[in-house]
């Protein structure tokens, strides 16, 4: 199997463990209704790309860890569409978790799935220890305070705010713990490959605020027109739609032009290339 496979495999086995007669089958349910079908996998195809970049030299704890971030992008999406958030009844092109079971089992899902993420992070990791620790501090940092994506959904409910930092905290902070999680989980220094994963987290949030107001709710899978009618901060409302887009491709020049030395780098920087290119809705390619 190739590493993406692995990934699924390695998703499917943690959900496995809510399949315990001990565990109320509805919260089960929801929780693999949260996790598959599989949405992008941006995230932890980002986070085994740098591994791979870095000799993959420990395969099950880097599947771990870039398993564990999707769990924890997972939770946030749970949670950011909550009627207290954004209310929003479609994800990934079918209801959310809180119109398909409930707002209790829908918060309740998204708390499992972080508490859940460590607990895979924790069970592989054991077996290289030294490994371990700086691990869960990368992750555990990108969901937390003061910088993590936790941060970046209270700064929604204050009312000023800077822009720059509030995406970095809402969406690079967990892009920035995929890179470095991929790089740690080989042995490589973690810290040295955050610029990559914020300065990607900020294209994919530029192009997701360009999405919200070129594309369809059928292209995306989910409710469009959302920053104007909740009043949340937009790039492509700031700087308009050609200056958001010009914003998103000096983002991607910044993030590879960012990768440390590493045995891969030539490929890793070729792919990040080629994936950019994906945030962009087709209609906008020319333009960009």
């Amino acid at each position: 199997m190739d590493a993406i496979e692995l990934l699924e495999k390695m998703l499917r086995d943690a959900m496995s463990r809510a399949d315990d007669p001990g565990c109320p089958p509805t919260l089960a349910e929801a929780l693999a209704y949260s996790i598959f079908p599989a949405g992008h996998r941006i995230r932890p195809r980002l986070s085994l790309a740098v591994a791979q970049a870095c000799g993959f030299d420990q395969p099950k704890i880097a599947l771990a860890a870039a398993a564990s971030i999707e769990m924890l992008h997972c939770a946030s999406l749970i949670h950011d569409d909550l009627p207290c958030f954004d209310d929003a009844d479609i994800r990934r092109g079918k209801p959310s978790v809180h119109k398909a079971y409930g707002e209790q089992i829908a918060v309740l899902a998204g708390d499992a799935l972080i508490v859940m993420a460590f607990e895979l992070i924790a069970r592989f990791g054991a077996e290289r220890p030294e490994r371990l620790a700086p691990l869960i501090d990368i992750v555990g940092s990108s969901v937390s305070v003061p910088r993590g994506i936790v941060a970046g959904q209270a700064w929604e409910s204050e009312t000023k705010l800077d822009l720059a930092n509030y995406q970095q905290e809402k969406t690079g902070s967990l892009f920035a713990a995929a890179t470095m999680a991929g790089a740690q989980a080989c042995g490589y220094q973690g810290k040295e490959w955050q610029i990559l994963g914020l300065r990607i987290g900020e294209a994919y949030q530029v192009a997701d605020d360009i999405r919200d107001v070129v594309s369809t709710e059928e292209e995306i899978g989910k409710p469009v027109g959302q920053d104007d009618a909740h009043g949340r901060p937009s790039v492509a409302r700031e700087l308009g739609l050609e200056g958001a887009v010009q914003r998103l491709e000096a983002l991607v020049q910044e993030a590879v032009g960012s990768i440390p030395a590493c045995p891969g780098r030539d490929q890793l920087h070729a792919l990040m290339i080629k994936e950019s290119q994906r945030f962009l809705p087709k209609k906008l390619h020319r333009a960009a």
